[in-house]
């Protein structure tokens, strides 16, 4: 049998051209430097929480800091632009969730970006329901008897808060209002921090949020838990029944949050980023450390969660227009 002899530094080239297809030379080298890791919400959000246990994870997977910068405003879309506007090497991350990557673009006139032109989703870091929140000082011990309550108050008096204009919160309590047939002023808030507070304080009524934004006021007894939005009874909340169960059959409407880059970060950078954060995502401490915060943790391809940022545009658009909401 004839044997084919190659030189020995052909060979060593032919290895290296496949190891540069297999790792691409910007996924081979990134990161160089530290990554900031912006957060449109304020500190101690849900958000925030999210965002710090990526960075802590994160950042000895790199070798490199991964720095949280807390940008809260305009119902996330101060924060989101940073990435948008960022060049485009992967080094500035976002944690985007319905608000600015979904709803934004029905809620505002003019916005300083576009979310499916000038950003590249990465991946789905977490989900969770919101849970229908209610001021202590009311009598109300479930949806219904809250429902019968408002409906015996004086027009317009009831006021509900929520973590911010355009947000899921916010567009949660615009359908559950109108499907209950109620009237209720609309008090938007940064945050869950400052929105929960007021839910505990008695200045406004109710609040969807998720679970872990009003978990201190919930123990503290002066915010009561009355359902949650997901289709299911959710793991770790299962005392409380959905929206469905408590008379309004459908009613679904989630929360979640992701990272999302550049639009033109090179696709080997967003893999790399992917494949490193949904390692994190799917470790037991951090599993564990999410669901004891009511939140489901994410993970999947850059695709998928394209596809999820799609079909909450579709989904939300139509209830915007319907209330005629509007931010500016």
């Amino acid at each position: 049998m004839t044997r084919l002899l190659f030189p020995r530094g052909l060979i060593d080239l032919a290895l290296c051209a496949i190891m540069l297809v297999a790792c691409p030379p910007a996924a081979l080298s990134w990161p160089e430097r530290p990554v900031r890791l912006i957060v449109p919400a304020p500190a101690g959000s849900s958000l925030d929480v999210v965002a710090r246990s990526l960075s802590e994870k994160l950042w000895p997977v790199w070798e490199r800091p991964v720095i949280v910068e807390n940008k809260p405003g305009a119902g996330g879309l101060i924060g989101v632009d940073v990435a948008a506007k960022s060049p485009p090497d992967g080094y500035v991350l976002a944690l985007g969730f319905n608000g600015p990557l979904a709803f934004a673009p029905f809620l505002y006139s003019a916005m300083p970006y576009d979310p499916t032109r000038d950003l590249a989703p990465v991946i789905l870091a977490s989900s969770q329901p919101n849970v229908l929140a209610m001021t202590a000082v009311l009598p109300a011990r479930s949806v219904r008897s809250l429902v019968a309550w408002a409906k015996s108050q004086p027009a317009r008096s009831l006021s509900y808060a929520s973590i911010g204009s355009g947000s899921s919160s916010h567009l949660a309590m615009e359908l559950f209002v109108r499907q209950a047939g109620l009237a209720a002023m609309h008090v938007p808030y940064q945050g869950s921090p400052a929105a929960a507070l007021s839910v505990a304080r008695g200045e406004t009524h109710m609040l969807f949020a998720v679970a872990s934004g009003v978990m201190p006021q919930v123990q503290s007894g002066q915010v009561r838990l009355l359902a949650v939005t997901s289709a299911q009874r959710f793991r770790g909340l299962e005392h409380l029944p959905t929206l469905s169960e408590s008379g309004f059959p459908g009613f679904v409407a989630e929360a979640w949050n992701g990272l999302v880059v550049a639009s033109a970060t090179p696709a080997s950078v967003v893999e790399r980023i992917n494949a490193d954060a949904a390692r994190v995502l799917s470790s037991p401490e951090v599993r564990t450390r999410f669901r004891a915060l009511g939140m489901a943790p994410g993970g999947g391809t850059p695709g998928a969660f394209r596809t999820l940022i799609e079909s909450e545009i579709a989904r939300g658009g139509p209830v915007i227009r319907a209330a005629n909401i509007r931010s500016e």
